[in-house]
C-alpha cells in the first residue's frame, strides 16, 4: 500500500522541477490519507493504482494482447414485422 509518505516525496520532486501536475502509478492501493493528502495541496497529482491501471490497460488495449472475441446476437423484430 503507498501511504502518504509516498506521495509527499513524489510531490516534492514535482517541486524540484516546477512541474505543477504528475500522474502517480502503482499496482499496489493508495492509503485513505494517500487520497487525503492529495486533495490538501496546489500540486495536481492523479492517483492511479493497480485495479485502475488494469481497466486502463483492458480499455486502450496497452500491454495486453486479445485471446478471445465473442459475438453475441438478438434477433431483429423489425426484419420480422409485418
Amino acid at each position: 500500500m503507498v501511504g502518504r509518505s509516498g506521495n509527499q516525496k513524489f510531490a516534492g520532486a514535482l517541486q524540484g522541477y516546477r512541474a505543477r501536475k504528475g500522474v502517480f502509478l502503482t499496482t499496489l492501493n493508495f492509503s485513505r490519507e494517500a487520497h487525503d493528502y492529495v486533495s490538501l495541496i496546489d500540486s495536481e497529482i492523479v492517483l492511479i493504482d493497480g485495479l485502475t491501471l488494469a481497466k486502463l490497460m483492458i480499455d486502450y488495449d496497452l500491454g495486453i494482447s486479445k485471446f478471445a472475441v465473442y459475438e453475441i446476437k438478438r434477433t431483429d423484430s423489425d426484419y420480422f414485422s409485418e
